[in-house]
Parts: C-alpha cells; sequence; structure tokens
C-alpha cells in the first residue's frame, strides 16, 4: 500500500482539558509523525496545532478519527496528490 504525505490540523476549544489525550494520541502514532507545531492562543484560550504526516490513509484515518471524538477538539486533513 502506498504512503500519503499530509497536514492535519487541529483547533482545541479547551486546551487544558483535552492537551494529555492529544499528546497521548500524537506519541501512538508517532510512527507516521514526521513533526509538529503548536500554538497557544492565549488571548483566545484555544489551541492550534499542525501535524505532518507521511502514512497509509487507513493510518492518518485512524488518528484523525480518535482526535476528532476528543470533546472540543477539531480536526481537518489535506493531502498531497502524490502516492510515495
Amino acid at each position: 500500500m502506498s504512503n500519503k504525505i499530509g497536514v492535519v490540523a487541529i483547533v482545541v476549544d479547551d486546551p487544558a482539558e483535552a492537551a494529555e489525550r492529544i499528546n497521548s494520541l500524537l506519541s501512538q502514532y508517532s510512527n507516521i509523525v514526521v513533526g509538529r507545531m503548536g500554538i497557544p492562543y492565549k488571548e483566545k484560550n484555544i489551541s492550534i496545532i499542525s501535524v505532518i504526516v507521511d502514512g497509509s490513509t487507513d493510518e492518518i484515518s485512524a488518528l484523525t478519527g480518535k482526535l476528532g471524538s476528543i470533546k472540543g477538539v477539531n480536526v481537518k486533513t489535506a493531502f498531497s496528490s502524490k502516492n510515495f
């Protein structure tokens, strides 16, 4: 199966509540995580995280599905059109 490269955008409405679960999931899926950048927007009490991923669509979908099931977490994914 070929891999896809993409970016997972995560907007966290309540960082204090969700941070531990998000970090745990990203650690569990570290084999497909190329890199990540998190920006706390303290004035609005939200966080925005971008995660670069390289994996099968099944692996990436499993990660994003679990992230999206966390209360107050919104997830969107964009993929490269190339297969690797």
